[in-house]
């Protein structure tokens, strides 16, 4: 019952990040479930997936509904990334517990320089200097090329294999990618961006269920706190500042590096 209550709350904390941030299920489920919950690697990576799924494809709905999920490229992106997917989960098998952590510790700290680089929690606007997905000005979808299908599809493949390999949804690359490679606005790049997450996360999850690497124990009860977080930061969201709140996430995700590293090196 105490583990149990315990991923709960871990779970809670997870979705307290997503729901005032937007983004962070996996880059902090996973540190969280290996530094709190006492998870190796290869066991936090496809729970801290179920909840970034579950989170994912909620708002992905939404966006879909509102007519702002561009499914075709989601639906090209997420197929490249479901079969790298399962390359990322191979290697990070094969790499040793400190290697992995420390790769994950690097990437943290990418992330929080470029969060903290980053002008007034807003995303950039991309480079007008070389958009080869551009949409069609009377249906508005995309003029699909072989151009535009080969980055759209290298990007997503690039977001699988690290979702594999870390346990991470990839947001971080789909997300520059669509604002670099197409003319979207900003809300259909992030409802875009949340449809890949989400058919991505799903391929991992199901990749490690059948190879019985999920413990059902901890999942469910981290995935449930991850709901219930998820609606309280919402509900909160909206009366914080966001470049605040961008600039103590940045911070949250070096302090979290910081004690990865100090984990993977025993200190």
């Amino acid at each position: 019952m105490e583990i149990e209550l315990l991923h709960i709350l871990l779970g809670l904390v997870i979705g307290l990040v997503m729901g005032v941030t937007g983004a962070g299920g996996g880059i902090i489920g996973v540190p969280l479930l290996v530094l709190a919950g006492g998870l190796s690697m290869g066991e936090a990576i496809p729970i801290a997936l179920m909840a970034v799924f579950v989170a994912a494809l909620s708002a992905a709905l939404i966006g879909l509904k509102d007519g702002q999920v561009r499914y075709r490229a989601a639906l090209l992106m997420a197929l490249t990334g479901a079969l790298l997917s399962p390359a990322g989960l191979w290697l990070g098998q094969q790499l040793h517990q400190q290697s992995l952590k420390a790769v994950f510790a690097l990437l943290l700290l990418v992330l929080a320089v470029r969060a903290l680089r980053q002008k007034n929690g807003a995303l950039d606007e991309g480079d007008s200097d070389f958009v080869p997905c551009i949409r069609d000005d009377g249906s508005g979808r995309f003029q699909w090329t072989s151009r535009c299908a080969g980055y759209l599809a290298l990007s997503g493949g690039g977001a699988g294999f690290l979702s594999g390999l870390l346990g991470v949804g990839g947001g971080f690359v789909i997300v520059p990618a669509l604002q670099k490679y197409t003319d979207l606005g900003v809300r259909s790049v992030v409802a875009t961006s949340l449809a890949v997450t989400a058919l991505i996360s799903f391929t991992v999850v199901v990749t490690s269920a059948f190879a019985g690497k999920i413990d059902a124990a901890i999942a469910w009860p981290f995935v449930a706190g991850a709901l219930g977080g998820m609606v309280i930061g919402q509900a909160f969201a909206r009366r914080l500042n966001r470049q605040q709140v961008q600039k103590a996430f940045a911070w949250l995700l070096i302090m979290v590096a910081v004690l990865m590293l100090m984990k993977a090196f025993g200190i």
